[in-house]
């Protein structure tokens, strides 16, 4: 029997692709939410982000994960060897400006003195 849907016509299924392709474009965008910061760099006071992408962190975040989660640890046949990450370094920035911290001249105590009578 043949089919009376239009799920099966040709125009369907170039739709369905184009459809398929423009998500995986927008998904896989360098500029998408996806994507990394032009700039990355950390907090200079403050909570670090959370969502800080991978490859700005290290040059081998794939395999660092794979070994975190143990990925391969149990191939006998060809066992992973041991992950040496290596790591970028990350610049700090300052977002909003500090006032400077003043500390109280050091405290003397003195041991000749006697209480104040109340």
């Amino acid at each position: 029997m043949a089919s009376t849907r239009n799920k099966n016509t040709g125009g369907n299924y170039k739709l369905e692709q184009r459809a398929f392709e423009m998500n995986f474009q927008h998904n896989t965008s360098q500029n998408s939410s996806y994507g990394c910061a032009h700039d990355p760099g950390l907090f200079d006071l403050g909570v670090n982000p959370s969502g800080m992408c991978p490859s700005n962190l290290s040059h081998n975040p794939i395999e660092i994960e794979s070994a975190l989660f143990g990925i391969n640890s149990t191939n006998l046949v060809n066992p992973q060897p041991p992950t040496k990450p290596q790591f970028k370094k990350v610049k700090q920035q300052s977002y909003f400006d500090k006032t400077p911290m003043i500390m109280p001249e050091p405290m003397v105590v003195e041991n000749n003195q006697r209480p104040f009578p109340i």
